[in-house]
Parts: structure tokens; sequence; C-alpha cells
């Protein structure tokens, strides 16, 4: 019988679909171009094949193509009832609710789909990363979650390309960022067309100050890495933040001119909408001057995409745009549908979303009071909105800004030193001058 290539049977009778899917896999875990062409081939030399079905049905999903996963993962379902695996059903029922948008139900079921087989790592790969089910699931203790769940099944994997680069980055987010700068160059040393490992190298080197570093990575390595790579955007993105810490705005905006703007974007939605709206929310806070229509292109990419979300990061990144582009009814109507679904209890990451998305209308509207007022009780929850900690930092620079124009010149303070305790930053250097009082 084929076998994955993490010695799980594959109900096939196609070696040629096997290689395919495997091929796909591999290219999926790295986030590098061509997965879908792979499962694609592997269907056409096994329609029958449900497993392929599936993995076609799960890059569907990450590109927000909702029908055609729900087709295309019925299809697997269908299949694999008649002829799979129990842990081939398994895999295919986790999927179906993770497409169908049911979290809590597919961490549930991946954990316990994990008990049995560890070693699937299409179905391990669900909780981990910034945009996975631990991330968007409301916890506070994420972070901790991901690198408890790759700990535990380290010695399933070993020296395995994929899950060292998953556990190096679990390991930096989690706070131990030597460790995980350590296992995630273990991962890239055994596989350099892995777009996941530089991805995870590069927070590891932002969480430790190493910006400059994180650039020459991106600049010798991205050559090899085609535009229509996942992670081909974000990567650069990463190089963008540096350029902000360094001051250099002009290096920024080209980031999002050359490579962000949604036009010219192929990376999933959620990647083109949170970057493109948190680039230029650090511009707009720091005063830097956007691009004409920069943001109302942002905001027309996403008006079709995101029409009923219910994650608090992609609220965030909606009310942003809103608040940047004055939509007085936009904001209005999410803030009512947020606040109902708190109400409601139906809100997985609390409180802090209501407070989150008044706070950035008030920075828009330059009250640096009440921004302050809202993000106070909350900023410790941070965390819960999901995505990274280079991701949720946006909203961290959004509350220091507004203690510092508000007077809050002490608060601000403490909130600096915290940060450049934790990692230096010639940005937090400059913004925490301005908390110093002059001398009398």
């Amino acid at each position: 019988m084929e076998e994955d290539r993490y010695g799980l049977p594959l109900s096939t009778a196609s070696t040629d679909a096997a290689a395919a899917y495997r091929e796909g896999v591999d290219l999926l875990l790295a986030f590098w171009p061509s997965a879908a062409d792979s499962f694609e081939r592997a269907i056409m030399l096994d329609p029958d094949f449900a497993l392929a079905h599936a993995a076609r049905a799960r890059i569907h999903a990450i590109y927000m193509q909702r029908e055609a996963a729900l087709q295309t993962i019925k299809r697997a379902r269908d299949l694999v009832a008649r002829r799979g695996t129990p842990r081939e059903q398994s895999h295919v029922a986790t999927l179906v609710l993770a497409i169908e948008g049911r979290g809590t139900d597919a961490l549930d079921a991946t954990l316990a789909h994990l008990e049995s087989w560890p070693r699937d790592a299409m179905i391990m790969a669900l909780p981990l990363g910034a945009f996975g089910l631990l991330a968007f699931s409301g916890r506070r203790d994420h972070d901790a979650a991901r690198r408890e769940l790759c700990d535990r099944f380290a010695a399933a994997y070993g020296e395995d390309w994929w899950f060292l680069s998953n556990h190096g980055w679990a390991l930096t987010e989690a706070g131990d960022i030597a460790q995980g700068r350590a296992v995630t160059e273990r991962s890239f040393a055994l596989r350099r067309h892995n777009a996941y490992a530089v991805h995870a190298l590069l927070h590891a080197m932002f969480e430790a100050g190493a910006l400059d570093e994180a650039d020459a990575l991106v600049e010798g390595w991205i050559g090899d890495y085609d535009r229509t790579g996942m992670l081909h955007g974000h990567i650069c993105w990463h190089q963008a933040l540096g350029a902000l810490d360094r001051g250099d705005a002009a290096g920024a905006l080209k980031v999002y001119t050359d490579v962000l703007v949604p036009t010219m974007d192929t990376a999933p939605p959620l990647n083109t909408l949170s970057d493109c709206a948190s680039l230029l929310w650090r511009l707009l806070a720091e005063n830097y001057t956007v691009p004409g229509g920069a943001w109302a292109e942002v905001a027309a990419y996403a008006s079709p995409r995101f029409t009923g979300s219910t994650l608090a990061f992609i609220e965030m990144h909606l009310v942003m745009i809103a608040a940047a582009t004055d939509d007085t009814a936009a904001l209005k109507g999410r803030l009512a549908a947020i606040e109902r679904r708190q109400t409601e209890g139906t809100l997985p990451a609390g409180r802090i979303v209501p407070h989150m998305l008044r706070a950035l209308r008030a920075f828009a509207e330059e009250n640096w009071r009440a921004c302050a007022r809202e993000l106070t009780p909350v900023i410790g929850d941070l965390a819960r909105i999901g995505g990274s900690h280079a991701q949720r930092e946006v909203i961290e620079d959004t509350y220091i800004l507004s203690l510092i124009r508000s007077g809050a010149l002490t608060q601000a303070r403490e909130v600096l030193d915290t940060r450049l305790h934790r990692r230096p930053s010639a940005r937090d250097t400059r913004w925490r001058a301005l908390t110093t009082p002059a001398p009398a």
C-alpha cells in the first residue's frame, strides 16, 4: 500500500498519484508555490483519491474560496467513506470542521486525531502558526499551548524539517527566543526552499531586535521564492517593519508599493488584508504620509472578501480601514455587531475586541485620551486576538502613542521600558525619549 512521507497508508492504487500527493503536501507545508497543481495532478491520476481532494479543499479554504472548498471537501468525505482507512476518515472529518469554520469543534477533533495518528502532518498543521486553530481560539495562552503541543509530539517527528520549523516558531512566540531560533535554523538547514522556516526565523530575529540580520536573510534568500508563494508578501512586510524601526518611512512605503498593494499581491486574502492595513496604520500612527488612494484601495479589496468575519484579528484590520477612511457607517455597524456578540457570549476573544475597536476609532479621530482609556483595561489581553507578537504589536504601538500624545508620559514610559527590556528597538528608544520631561 502507498504511504505518505510520514509512513501513513494512502488509499490509492496509483503510485504516481501517491507521489504527486506527497509532493503537494511538502509544498503546502513549506508554503511553496504549486502545491495545488500537485494535488490536482494526484486527482487526475486517481479521481477517487480522497486525501488529494481534501488537501485541494484545504488550499481553497486558505484562499477563502469558500464554495470551492466546501464542494471539494464534500467530494473527499463521500470518497473516504467508501474507500478510506479509519485514519483517513478522521483526517477528512477534521478538515470538514475546519473548512466549515467550526473552530472549537475542529480543534477538539484535531487533538483527538493526533492521539491516534501524531504523524499526520496535515492535521498537526491546523492548530499551529499565527493563523491556526489555537491562535484564533480566543485563548490568552495560545502561544504556550502551541509550544506544549509541539513539545509533546517532538519525539514522533524527530529531525523533520517541517515539524522543526513549527516547533521553533512555537518556542519563539512562547518567549524562548534563543532556543526557538536554534530549532528553526535546524529546519532551514534541512530544506532551504521552506518559506515557513524563513518566516519563523524572521520572527525570532524580530523578537531579538536583530532587524539588520533579518534584512540580510530576506535579501539573500527571497530571489528563489516566486511572488506567487503564500508568504512572499508577508516576508517582505517584515522588511517594512525593520525600515520603520530605523525611521525609514520611505523604505517601508517602497515595500508597500512594490509588493503589498492588493492589486499586485497574490497571497491568501487574510495575509493581504492584515499586511496592508497594519502597515498603512503604522505609517498613519507615526504621522508619515500614506500614498493617495492607498486606504481606498485596501478598502475595495477587503469589502467583498470579509463580509461575514467573526475573528477578532480580522475585525481589527477592518476597523483600521474604516477608521482611516472615515467610513462612519461601517464603524458603527462593526462595533454594534461585536458588542452584540459580546453580550450574547459568542465572542471567543472576549471583551478586548469592542475596547480595541473603539480605541482604533478614537485614535483615528485624534482623541488620544479616549483611545488610551479604552485600551488600558485590556492591553494585557492582546494575545486573545490571535496572530503573532509582531502583528499584535500594532495595537500596543497605538496605545503607546495615545499615552504620549495625551500626556500620560509615566504610563507610556513603563510600557516602553517593558518592551525595551524584552528586545532592543531604535523606534522604542526614540519614543521613550518623548516620555522624559525636559529639564527645568
